[in-house]
C-alpha cells in the first residue's frame, strides 16, 4: 500500500495516477469553494483549465441553467458569474445549477488525473468525509495519491499541510504502509501548525496574498474543519455529491 503526494501538475506522469485514489487538494481555494457549491446544492462543477473554454461550453446551456465561475490572480474573471471566493457559491446562486469552472490551479490540476480509479476534492472543510473514502481505498489495496495544485503550479504551504493531514489519518494504524518523501515532508508540515490554520494561512505566501486583497472572510471559512460534509467525485469530466446512485 502506498501513499504518495505531489505538488503541483508538472511533473506527474500517468503512472503516477493510474489505478490510484486521487485526491486533488486546493485548500485556497477551489477545493474549499467546491464543497461549499455541493454542500448548497449545485448540480455539478466542470472543471476547465481555460477560461475560455468556460465560454464555450456555456453556450450549451440554457441561461437560467448554468453559472460561469473563475479566477485569475485570486480576482473574479469580468463577465462570469462567480469568483472562487468560497463564500458567493450561495445556495440562491448554485441550487441546481451546473457551475463551469476555471481557476489558476485547482480546476487544471483536476482536469490532471486522467487514468485514476477514483477522484475526489479534499480540503478541510470536507475533510472527514474524504478521509473515511481514501482511507477504504487503502485498506482494500488501492493506492492513495494526493495532489497538492500549489500557487502558480508552484509549492503551497497551505496544501502541503492539508495533505500532511490526510496522510497522517489514512495511514493511522494500518501496517505495510510505504510512503513517497513529500507524504513524509507533508506530515511534518501538518504536525508543525496543528489546528492552528490561522497561524498556517498567515505564513503562507497564498495566505498573506489574499488577506491584502480583503479576502479575510474567505480565509475564516477556508479554515474550517468538516463544516460542509460532502464527498466531492469528479467523474464523466464533471465533479458531483456523492449521492445514492454513486455509493
Amino acid at each position: 500500500m502506498h501513499i504518495d503526494v505531489f505538488f503541483g501538475t508538472a511533473g506527474i506522469t500517468p503512472a503516477d495516477v493510474s489505478g490510484r485514489a486521487v485526491a486533488v487538494i486546493d485548500v485556497l481555494r477551489a477545493s474549499t469553494s467546491i464543497a461549499v457549491a455541493l454542500d448548497n446544492g449545485a448540480k455539478a462543477i466542470v472543471p476547465f483549465e481555460k477560461s475560455e473554454d468556460v465560454v464555450t461550453r456555456a453556450k450549451e446551456f440554457g441561461k437560467s441553467d448554468v453559472r460561469l465561475a473563475g479566477e485569475r490572480k485570486s480576482l473574479a474573471i469580468p463577465g462570469f458569474d462567480l469568483g472562487n471566493s468560497p463564500q458567493a457559491f450561495t445556495r440562491e446562486l448554485v441550487e441546481n445549477r451546473t457551475i463551469l469552472m476555471a481557476t489558476t490551479n485547482g480546476t487544471g490540476a483536476i482536469t490532471a488525473t486522467q487514468g485514476a480509479r477514483d477522484v475526489i476534492i479534499a480540503s478541510y472543510v470536507n475533510f472527514s468525509a474524504s478521509l473515511a473514502f481514501l482511507r477504504a481505498a487503502l485498506r482494500s489495496g488501492t493506492d492513495v495519491a494526493l495532489i497538492c495544485a500549489g500557487q502558480d503550479r508552484r509549492f503551497a504551504l497551505e496544501d502541503a499541510a492539508c495533505a500532511g493531514r490526510y496522510t497522517h489519518h489514512i495511514s493511522k494504524r494500518l501496517t505495510g504502509v510505504t510512503m513517497n518523501d513529500g507524504a513524509h515532508a507533508c506530515m511534518l508540515i501538518d504536525k508543525k501548525y496543528g489546528e492552528n490554520l490561522k497561524k498556517l494561512f498567515e505564513a503562507s505566501d497564498h495566505g498573506r496574498y489574499l488577506k491584502e486583497q480583503g479576502f479575510d472572510e474567505d480565509l475564516a471559512l477556508c479554515a474550517g474543519v468538516d463544516t460542509h460534509a460532502v464527498l466531492a467525485i469528479y467523474q464523466d469530466r464533471q465533479i458531483t455529491r456523492l449521492g445514492s446512485d454513486r455509493a
